[in-house]
């Protein structure tokens, strides 16, 4: 599976246990804010929390994850980050299971420009997409932008988001009027 990124520096590489350290300096990078919460903690006791931590969430994601890809994102041969996808979640769905950049590549369309070419597959596959986002994660406003809806939440920190394609949302629509109207037969078509 290749997904089609329009910078031509920019590109996927499945991850190898090679990639262990700089893919736990990417994760540490997305917990720098909370822990600098924790005064009371010394550099080191970060670091060795911050590396449990990313064992526990790497080693969790290997074993639930069957089929997912697991990428590092590397910019001509420079690794900027991590983009874990699983393409055949639950049936009709993709699910990003983690994107992240370290900090120097954020802000430069790259995340945006990696999730439009999920979504095109997506669309060119009738799937959805499906992303789980800490409700104060500043990506939120990136996904809200490019369609993404909240579907439920956890604890009022973690959002559900979906993106669904206009083909993909004609198709259930048109499944579940084929649904309620089951008895008589009869299958309706809106327009779109």
């Amino acid at each position: 599976m290749v997904l089609k990124l329009s910078d031509p520096l920019l590109h996927l590489r499945t991850i190898t246990a090679n990639d262990e350290e700089i893919l736990c300096q990417i994760y540490s990078s997305t917990r720098t804010e909370e822990l600098a919460q924790l005064t009371d903690w010394t550099a080191s006791q970060k670091e060795i929390f911050l590396r449990s931590q990313f064992t526990a969430q790497h080693n969790y994601y290997q074993n639930n994850y069957g089929g997912a890809h697991f990428w590092v994102i590397e910019y001509g041969s420079q690794t900027i980050g991590r983009l874990y996808l699983h393409t055949h979640y639950e049936g009709a769905s993709m699910r990003i299971i983690d994107i992240a950049l370290l900090p120097g590549w954020r802000n430069r369309g790259i995340g945006k420009q990696i999730l439009l070419a999920i979504m095109e597959l997506a669309e060119d596959t009738n799937r959805s997409v499906t992303i789980h986002v800490e409700s104060f994660n500043r990506a939120m406003k990136l996904y809200k932008g490019l369609g993404f809806v909240l579907v439920s939440q956890t604890n009022g920190v973690y959002h559900l988001l979906e993106w669904k394609s206009n083909a993909h949302s004609f198709q259930e629509n048109v499944l579940c009027k084929q649904q309620a109207t089951n008895g008589s037969r009869t299958t309706t078509f809106n327009s779109l």
